[in-house]
């Protein structure tokens, strides 16, 4: 079944829950993963296109491990909560095209702004929508909605990978996670923004502190924070990234320099 880009409410989104673990759980012969970690060197076509996407956002710090990541673990559903003019969602979409993934990716935004954000008219959806449907129209879809709404066409443990980069208050981002955490798969990855911002008003980095706590976790600082979040349990593949993780984080913090 296909889901048309810039979905409207009101379906469940077909998902891959019932074929168990995503692609990348699979396992060679010899019972190691299939893919390897590799740092690859990316052309983001969505900068051909509107190159104010990566000039000024505070995410490209991180668009590199993101591809990457995507590149490595192969998932088959990504969801992106909070996409603005859509930095960190294309560049994953990037590594989907590149490597002919079979993912479905996800947006969800209301795409009018909030008082972190600021509030903006149709320019930022509008460009967020030809790039959508110029570059990467297999796999990408747009939902113009708040999380609350669009939580329910999700099944539960079906992504692999969400990103949660909303209203960064603390009640808000803390209702976001727990809202959204039984749609996250058994071997999901939860990716929160803005870690290391401690501007007032903003409480990611609160509710980060207390989730890396009890949680298996990866993070950088650069780029106002990333953190990578493991909630269902230590998985190969935590444990792979966990024992290169001095060298990986050393090399993308260079590439902001």
């Amino acid at each position: 079944m296909h889901v048309a880009n810039n979905d409207r409410l009101g379906i469940l989104i077909p998902t891959t829950k019932n074929l168990g673990l995503s692609c990348f759980a699979n396992r060679m012969a010899g019972g190691e993963l299939m893919n390897e970690w590799k740092k690859l060197n990316p052309i983001f076509e969505y900068d051909q296109i509107d190159s104010r996407i990566l000039q000024h956002s505070a995410w490209r710090g991180h668009c590199r491990f993101a591809y990457d990541l995507i590149h490595y673990y192969q998932p088959n559903t990504i969801v992106e909560l909070g996409t603005h003019w859509g930095t960190s969602f294309f560049s994953m979409c990037q590594a989907v095209e590149d490597g002919k993934l079979p993912s479905s990716c996800y947006a969800v935004d209301t795409w009018v702004g909030d008082p972190h954000a600021g509030h903006y008219g149709n320019e930022v959806y509008d460009t967020v929508s030809v790039i959508s449907t110029t570059i990467y129209p297999r796999f990408t879809h747009l939902l113009r909605a708040t999380f609350d709404e669009a939580v329910m066409q999700f099944e539960d443990d079906s992504i692999q990978i969400l990103h949660i980069d909303g209203f960064h208050q603390y009640d808000a981002v803390s209702h976001d996670y727990e809202l959204w955490l039984p749609k996250l798969a058994e071997n999901g990855i939860i990716m929160f923004h803005d870690i290391s911002c401690h501007t007032p008003g903003f409480g990611v980095w609160k509710l980060w502190e207390s989730l890396k706590e009890k949680l298996p976790s990866l993070q950088f600082e650069h780029s106002s924070g990333l953190g990578i979040l493991f909630p269902k349990g230590i998985t190969e593949q935590y444990a792979i990234l966990k024992n290169q993780w001095p060298e990986l984080k050393a090399y993308y913090e260079s590439l902001e320099a």
